[in-house]
């Protein structure tokens, strides 16, 4: 109790920044644990669907707001000294940079949708996948756009203000999804397609939403002037695309090998990838947890880098670690006491739940290695030294993880047991060269 007493401060900074996060990520699980249970209970093929473009999507939409975690570390040491207007030339220049890459990474997207029918997903499901793609498609802009001026909250110590705007549109996502999937309301009934039309909804008003705040209101006074007037400092669009090209490939990678599998689930059958799906959204519960911790550990990391001060940096994220761990012990037992309750209210087909039912296990092993890389990719994050990021996520992820996904599910004949089984190893390798990384650039000069 004595070693751990000089962090207390560190876990109270963290905790308070860390709780509106957590209701934020919160609400990201219900609205994802009310879209699948809708979907799922309004078609086993609809929610196959819906696995298969949601995490093919995943990708692009990680891979945006990836980019955009890049200001929260270049902002937050620029509030350490007070500096409001260059606060607001940085978010400037960060609101073009994100839009150039955002929009490159749409075009990729849409070259992507007229080569679906060569990624051998089920033929009956392709009716059902093309139009929810293009709905989804048209959300990527707003995800940018919320995302860039939430950075700049999170990093002038304001975590409740996105977190209220997403809990809103969280709560209009829901209603809308009982509304357009099954046609109550008065609204047509448009299954998976409405479900579509409800996320781009509530994206739309969480953008709108944020940068009201920002340009309407006297929050967002302070910055305003240097938003709207001054050049950027030289070099600014260099400095802010080499911090957050590293987190954006990071998280692409990462989300990638989680998308190729679910590619390989499809091809298992459409009871695989519903049930792929459903062990998605489960696991989600433990990484939104995790997450909300890392991403206010990375506040305070931030700060201290922004004074030179490794002893603080480490500080935080040892504090952060030690919290996200301690969420990892409940999740995991959750997951162990509870899963197969969880597991059962995204479908009413036997078989999904019961194959679903099957993963308990593996996804109760991977919880350790995602807490682990969740807290030092933070950490790295908020130090602003990012470029490894990039390599480790491409090695772990790509060159790792997706091949032993092939080996345990094919060659080992281990199915989709083997394909989640396989998360375990990756994600743990990912964890532990992020924390070396993390102490030699944390390292006594």
């Amino acid at each position: 109790m004595k070693s751990l007493a000089k962090y207390y401060s560190c876990y109270r900074r963290i905790g308070a920044l860390a709780f509106p996060l957590f209701l934020g990520q919160l609400g990201t699980i219900a609205v994802g644990f009310a879209d699948n249970i809708m979907v799922g209970h309004y078609s086993t093929p609809a929610l196959a669907s819906a696995s298969f473009v949601n995490n093919i999507f995943n990708i692009a939409i990680f891979s945006c707001v990836g980019f955009t975690y890049g200001l929260t570390p270049l902002i937050g040491a620029i509030f350490t000294r007070g500096q409001h207007a260059s606060i607001g030339r940085m978010l400037r220049t960060g609101l073009v940079v994100n839009t150039v890459f955002s929009l490159v990474v749409i075009a990729l997207m849409v070259a992507l949708y007229f080569n679906l029918h060569r990624m051998g997903q089920p033929e009956e499901l392709l009716p059902l996948i093309r139009p929810y793609y293009l709905i989804v498609l048209a959300g990527m802009l707003p995800v940018m756009l919320f995302n860039v001026f939430a950075q700049w909250s999170y990093a002038i110590n304001d975590t409740a203000l996105p977190t209220w705007i997403l809990l809103s549109a969280n709560a209009l996502n829901i209603l809308g999804n009982y509304a357009l999937i099954y046609g109550n309301l008065g609204a047509p009934e448009l299954g998976l397609t409405g479900a579509g039309f409800s996320t781009l909804l509530a994206r739309i008003l969480s953008a709108a939403a944020m940068m009201w705040v920002f340009f309407g209101t006297r929050r967002g006074a302070p910055y305003r002037g240097g938003f709207s007037h001054g050049r950027p400092e030289p070099g600014q669009w260099k400095h802010i695309a080499a911090t957050g090209f590293p987190v954006s490939m990071q998280m692409t990678f990462e989300t990638a090998s989680f998308s190729g599998c679910a590619v390989m689930a499809g091809w298992l059958g459409a009871t695989s990838l519903a049930a792929y799906q459903i062990v998605v959204i489960s696991g989600m519960l433990g990484f939104c947890i995790y997450y909300s911790i890392g991403g206010a550990m990375a506040i305070p990391v931030s700060h201290a880098a922004g004074e030179g001060d490794n002893a603080a940096m480490r500080r935080s994220a040892y504090a952060g670690y030690h919290m996200i761990l301690a969420a990892m012990l409940v999740a995991s037992l959750l997951f162990i006491t509870c899963g197969r309750h969880i597991m059962g209210l995204f479908s009413n087909d036997p078989a999904v739940v019961g194959l679903a039912v099957t993963l308990i296990i593996p996804v109760v092993l991977y919880q350790f290695g995602d807490a682990t890389q969740i807290t030092f990719a933070n950490a790295l994050r908020g130090t602003s030294r990012v470029m490894p990021m990039l390599y480790i996520a491409f090695v772990s992820y790509i060159v790792v993880g997706l091949p032993l996904s092939y080996l345990f599910a094919f060659t080992l004949g281990m199915a989709l047991y083997g394909i989640v089984l396989s998360f375990s190893v990756c994600l743990m390798l990912a964890g532990i060269l992020y924390y070396i990384y993390f102490l030699r650039a944390t390292a006594a000069k």
